[in-house]
């Protein structure tokens, strides 16, 4: 029947709800007089109640209606819910106790039946909504898992994470999954028991007491715990043979992103050691509320985390900006579900269409712009530099100068570690972009705040290595990795988020932020971390393959150049490198010559051009042009910005020169 399912339109939940109330306070009136009598009223009380009746159960209906509990979906009843109704009950009681002080016995029922009747009404009322959110909860719940057989699982971790996933399991039974026991690390809470479940010690004793208690799954509800302590977990769980999963991370959990009984497979990040990050919550949201803040790129894997976290701090208008239609859509529809929608507008446009953006400035002046759209891929790059020049460099450039003209406040650049003494394409015209940034701002101090943030790669970004093993290990091997000892350093993308935005409030102009990205990592040490996760193991079930390290990859990435002052922020995962700024003309002349033939140009052609403009740029396939300075020198030691050959002076690129240089903006 529909009732049953609480499938109800508005009125017939009002009816539904009416009926139930008013055959509940009846009888809660009822039985206070016949308590107050010991079951025998006499006469003239027995008519008393009957007048009660027939007006304080109105009262305490209407009472109730005012109080929203008359129109509450049928399924859903929580502690806001049980206040509401405690108040609309305690003033009906209060207003009957006033009739019984000015009218005295017989239009008012005596004291003792007001206190009982208001006992049993809270009780009675609380009793039919908690039982129409169990029908909810196991019907709706459960019309997924029907005839699904419930699996026993164990819970590692009974604090608050392992509670509430406990509690949230024991009144869904449609999930699937029984708790039958707590695992600790914490010896006080050995032997004792949490919602009626026994706390049997610590993980190290699944093992033993697995055979009693037929465990079939093990659940990680530790999302504050060391990624070490994870590790030596799920590697228990396997020895075990149990299927192993986890509550959402710390981070998801306090952006309200997601619940802790959405459960989810170990993921390497989980085993990264990475701690957790602390904001400046206050500074972030007095950088962002009330006002239009644009990410570019928002499609994608960084941009799309920024644009979750800012909606969070209640800016005026979020512009997500993307040159990709679906990822556009993918991102609005999820902060539509994250109620964020009436603070969103979905663009479409590329960066480098300067018409477009100015357009976009000129409609919806931004105040605060991230810019993370990029092309990122470090091999696809090589063999098409133009690209990597026109939205990476160019791109960039064109749109600084665009905010520092409409009057943006902020201007964050979303940069890379392979931006320093950088060996790719994309490296090269990440550099390019931090240098026009930096030459901005320093020639117009007072104006828009530039300055960029850096970071390695990023777990789980469109291009990473991780999505790439998944896939290798689904389709059973080989796992290829390019060299044994080649290290990366890795952050989460909530990290990684998290902390562009903290650098973004930290920042007065002109740095360049670098984020402290801890450890660097062989990536075969997390081709075979991955392996083990997916319950193989490497070198037996799947095979790692090397392969050779591709165009324009280092075997270590660094962390900074030489050149560039190390200073400390007042957040421990954030550190701030300054350095000799280049001259803005030079810098818009040297751009303006990259421009020039850019597709028509070569592969190594084009790789001389950004050679000649950066010499730290240090393409593996060329030689180093040693003869020709360009926009900076490799440690700053003042704004050198001019170009000798043997020939005489010349530009950029050796040609000789036509004109002075402009300093007009980029076209």
């Amino acid at each position: 029947m529909k009732i049953f399912r609480l499938d109800l339109s508005p009125p017939q939940r009002f009816l539904v709800l009416l009926l139930l109330y008013a055959v509940e306070l009846a009888a809660s009136l009822w039985l206070a007089y016949d308590l107050r009598y010991d079951f025998m009223v006499d006469p003239v009380s027995y008519q008393e109640r009957y007048f009660v009746l027939f007006w304080l159960v109105p009262l305490q209906l209407v009472l109730l209606g005012l109080f929203h509990q008359l129109t509450s979906l049928l399924g859903y009843f929580s502690t806001p819910d049980l206040a509401r109704m405690f108040h609309a009950l305690f003033f009906s009681a209060c207003a009957a106790l006033i009739v019984w002080i000015v009218a005295g016995e017989g239009f008012a029922p005596p004291r003792a039946v007001l206190a009982m009747d208001f006992l049993f009404c809270l009780i009675g009322l609380t009793g039919i909504r908690l039982a129409l959110r169990t029908l909810r909860e196991s019907g709706t719940v459960g019309s997924k898992g029907a005839g699904r057989r419930r699996r026993r699982v164990g819970i590692i971790g009974a604090g608050d994470a392992g509670a509430v996933l406990a509690h949230e399991l024991l009144l869904k039974p449609g999930y699937g999954l029984i708790p039958v026991a707590f695992f600790d690390d914490d010896r006080q809470k050995w032997n004792s028991r949490v919602y009626d479940i026994a706390v049997i010690g610590p993980p190290e004793q699944l093992a033993s007491v697995n055979g009693k208690l037929g465990i079939q799954e093990v659940i990680i509800a530790m999302p504050s715990a060391s990624a070490k302590r994870i590790g030596e977990i799920v590697r228990l769980a396997r020895q075990t043979n149990l299927v192993c999963k986890t509550v959402p991370s710390l981070d998801q959990l306090a952006l309200g992103q997601v619940r802790v009984s959405q459960l989810r497979n170990v993921e390497i990040q989980d085993l990264l050691g990475r701690e957790k990050v602390e904001l400046e919550a206050a500074s972030i949201r007095l950088a962002l509320e009330g006002r239009v803040v644009l990410v570019t790129g928002a499609g994608g894997s960084i941009g799309s985390e920024l644009c979750r976290q800012i909606a969070t701090y209640h800016c005026q208008h979020l512009l997500l900006l993307d040159r990709a239609e679906p990822n556009v859509f993918q991102i609005e529809q999820e902060l539509i579900r994250l109620d964020h929608g009436q603070r969103i507008i979905p663009l479409v446009g590329d960066i480098s269409d300067r018409a477009r953006m100015k357009e976009i400035f000129l409609r919806h002046r931004p105040e605060v712009v991230f810019h993370a759209a990029a092309h990122k891929h470090v091999p696809m790059m090589e063999h098409q530099p133009g690209e990597a020049i026109q939205n990476n460099s160019l791109g960039t450039a064109q749109l600084a100068d665009l905010a520092l003209e409409f009057g943006v406040d902020r201007f964050i650049l979303i940069s890379t570690d392979k931006a320093i003494n950088p060996t790719s394409v994309m490296g090269a015209t990440k550099r390019l972009a931090e240098i026009y940034i930096q030459a901005l701002y320093a020639a117009n101090p007072d104006r828009t705040k530039f300055m960029a943030v850096r970071f390695g790669n990023v777990l789980g970004s469109s291009g990473s290595v991780i999505p790439v093993f998944h896939r290798q290990i689904a389709e059973g091997g080989p796992v290829k990795v390019t060299h044994p000892e080649m290290t990366r350093y890795f952050m989460t993308i909530p990290e990684a988020s998290m902390l562009v935005l903290q650098s973004a409030v930290q920042g007065t102009g002109g740095e360049i932020f670098v984020l402290d990205m801890g450890s660097p990592i062989k990536i075969v040490d997390l081709a075979r971390q991955m392996i083990e996760l997916s319950g193989l193991k490497p070198d037996e079930d799947v095979q790692i393959e090397f392969t050779g390290i591709r165009p324009g990859e280092k075997l270590f990435e660094e962390v900074t150049r030489q050149g560039e002052n190390f200073a400390p922020t007042t957040h421990p995962k954030i550190f701030r490198f300054l350095s000799q700024p280049a001259d803005l003309a030079r810098c818009r002349v040297m751009l303006q010559n990259l421009r020039e033939n850019l597709h028509q140009l070569g592969v190594e052609e084009l790789k001389v051009r950004l050679q000649a403009a950066l010499p730290d740029y240090k393409p593996n396939a060329l030689p180093v042009i040693p003869s020709v300075q360009s926009i900076v020198q490799p440690d700053y030691p003042h704004n050198q910005v001019e170009i000798k050959s043997k020939s005489g002076k010349h530009d950029f690129f050796g040609s000789p020169e036509s004109s002075a240089p402009s300093a007009a903006p980029l076209s």
